[in-house]
């Protein structure tokens, strides 16, 4: 058995919790009874509340709200094979996460807003295989081309700057991009790449590769992102305060876009730039372009799915709350006074 939602699991630890609160409750009751009637006399004059009642109606509440908190858990046992057949194409995401994009100009900065638009970008695709690859320095492949888009978008959640070789090299990450199409054996009609950078590049190859890019019939449409004007480059110091980054000699360095590499790389292949504003960011306008391009079949004959159980544990739950609602507290009266009156 394995569950789609696990993080739903936690909540199984509260149950200790709500076990004690409704002892204190009934505690609580106990003692502000007492003080309209002896302990001894209690039972007597509440002769039909049953303790034993009480204890059965917590104890289905409380294995209810905990076959309710295992079906939120979705578990999964049992797998069936389905034919799936999709059609779509072959996008390659290159992101830039060089330290020029943590500048602010645009918010909250450059590198977290390329996160959260990749991310609204994948939940309109449908059909499209997608890869990831990120660079700075250099390139490295995290998200090979794949229709789980979940993957990639946990993938996304990770890029940060500093963690590869530091600088900006286009041309290795199209490079990159080259190889993965070229280990999938896809015709060169259905690949596309989407680059986003502030486009400093420090090693002028990029265009080149974009032409050895464009001689297999890859387009690489390409995203420029922060402001024309120079800005530096927000860090944080060993003490948590916010400085900016300087060179060797102790100067601010500053950023801005370089549009001309990234329009060239664009037009070499055949597909467009777009500036991404801090009003827009353009990458919806790039899906709406590669939508109409010809999208092949991504088919494959069996997919191996689990099977969702939930609705076994849904169900126990509604039974135990219904048993629990339908329980009274009191049970049969006996005729302790009975005596007096008679």
């Amino acid at each position: 058995m394995r569950f789609a939602e696990p993080n739903f699991l936690w909540c199984l630890f509260t149950l200790p919790l709500f076990a004690l609160l409704f002892l204190y409750a009934y505690r609580r009751r106990k003692k502000l009874a007492s003080r309209f009637a002896s302990l001894s006399m209690l039972p007597k004059i509440a002769t039909s509340l049953s303790p034993w009642r009480r204890a059965v109606k917590m104890s289905l509440l409380l294995l209810g709200m905990a076959f309710l908190f295992i079906a939120l858990a979705r578990p999964q046992w049992g797998r069936k094979m389905e034919h799936v057949e999709r059609k779509g194409l072959d996008i390659v995401l290159l992101q830039d996460v060089s330290l020029s994009m943590l500048a602010e100009d645009v918010q909250p900065n450059r590198l977290v807003r390329s996160r959260h638009e990749i991310s609204a970008f994948l939940e309109t695709l449908a059909g499209d295989r997608v890869g990831l690859v990120a660079f700075a320095g250099e390139a490295q492949t995290l998200v090979p081309l794949t229709l789980d888009y979940g993957t990639v978008q946990l993938m996304l959640r990770e890029l940060e700057p500093g963690w590869l070789y530091p600088g900006t090299d286009l041309s290795a990450a199209i490079d990159k991009g080259i190889q993965m199409f070229r280990r999938s054996k896809v015709p060169s009609k259905y690949a596309v790449m989407v680059l986003m950078s502030d486009g400093e590049e420090q090693d002028p190859k990029a265009v080149e590769t974009a032409k050895e890019a464009e001689a297999q019939g890859i387009r690489i449409y390409t995203i420029g992102i922060g402001s024309k004007e120079g800005v530096p480059i927000p860090e944080k110091s060993n003490n948590g305060e916010v400085v900016y980054h300087k060179d060797r000699f102790g100067n601010i360095v500053t950023t801005h876009l370089e549009e001309k590499t990234l329009q060239d790389i664009a037009a070499v292949t055949g597909a467009r730039y777009y500036y991404a504003n801090p009003g827009e960011f353009q990458l919806q306008k790039v899906l709406t372009e590669i939508a109409n391009l010809e999208k092949k079949d991504n088919s494959s004959d069996q997919m191996e799915s689990y099977q969702d159980r939930y609705q076994i544990f849904l169900g126990l739950a509604a039974l135990l709350f219904l048993a629990e609602a339908l329980i009274s507290e009191r049970g049969r009266k006996r005729k302790q006074l009975a005596g007096r009156f008679s």
